[in-house]
């Protein structure tokens, strides 16, 4: 069934404005016109549309969101899961200002001056210095570099996210492991295309070919294998096994 314009911006709750200029800047054009040389939507379209909108929910800029969803090795599946878990650590943060904001208001309607160090500490659990000490261990040259300019201008809620997308990913891995699935079988492999697309999207180009250069370090640098080595017993080879079948799979 084919949706006007008109349709699809009362569905989703947004404008025509809005759907024209999806439409002009590459981000979602519908598949077909009318006769008339009306704009129509298929479902594929709002599928489209749909993560569309949970993305900029999350933050992302356009561009950036057209870079995710164009990817070759875009999976709508992974990529509601990842919406999830980043909308799930929103979430969670939204509830620690709801209990703080709850102390401010109990304390002012008591008259009771605040702890200084409570009234502070929902947002005190955060530190991008941590994050670029990782940065500069990992990578250097032009990676480092437009890694660097990419995170520079993320919030702390950006930082949240990729953080929690890049945990998500490894708890795949581990309980994958856990399971008994092979690292080179399908579903495995599809947890290495998240891996691969989460650094794409967040850091760098990622590659097959730079992927799997990280998958050696994850077994060669005795850091990266510790933190791996964290969640299961040898997930770090695990890992990388994954992300070498999945680069052999892709060609790359």
């Amino acid at each position: 069934m084919a949706h006007t314009v008109s349709e699809v911006a009362r569905l989703a709750g947004v404008s025509v404005r809005t759907l024209h200029h999806y439409d002009d800047v590459g981000l979602l054009s519908p598949s077909s016109r009318s006769e008339s040389g009306y704009r129509l939507y298929h479902h594929t379209d709002l599928e489209r549309l749909h993560e569309v909108l949970f993305l900029r929910e999350l933050g992302f800029a356009l561009d950036e969101i057209r870079h995710v969803l164009d990817d070759p090795g875009h999976d709508r599946l992974a990529s509601l899961r990842d919406q999830r878990t980043m909308i799930n650590g929103k979430i969670a943060h939204l509830r620690r200002l709801v209990v703080s904001l709850d102390a401010a208001i109990n304390a002012h309607e008591e008259g009771i001056p605040m702890n200084e160090d409570e009234m502070f500490e929902v947002f005190g659990d955060f530190d991008p210095r941590e994050y670029e000490a990782e940065v500069e261990e990992r990578w250097s040259g032009e990676l480092l570099d437009e890694s660097r300019r990419r995170t520079s201008s993320y919030t702390k809620q950006q930082w949240k996210a990729a953080m929690a997308e890049s945990e998500a990913v490894t708890n795949d891995f581990a309980a994958a492991k856990r399971a008994g699935d092979a690292a080179d079988s399908e579903a495995v492999m599809a947890i290495a295309e998240r891996h691969r697309l989460q650094i794409d999207r967040w850091f760098y180009p990622c590659s097959y070919e730079i992927h799997t250069g990280l998958a050696e370090m994850y077994v060669t640098d005795a850091r990266f294998t510790a933190h791996y080595e964290q969640s299961e017993a040898g997930l770090a080879a695990y890992i990388h096994d994954a992300i070498k079948a999945n680069a052999a799979r892709a060609g790359g």
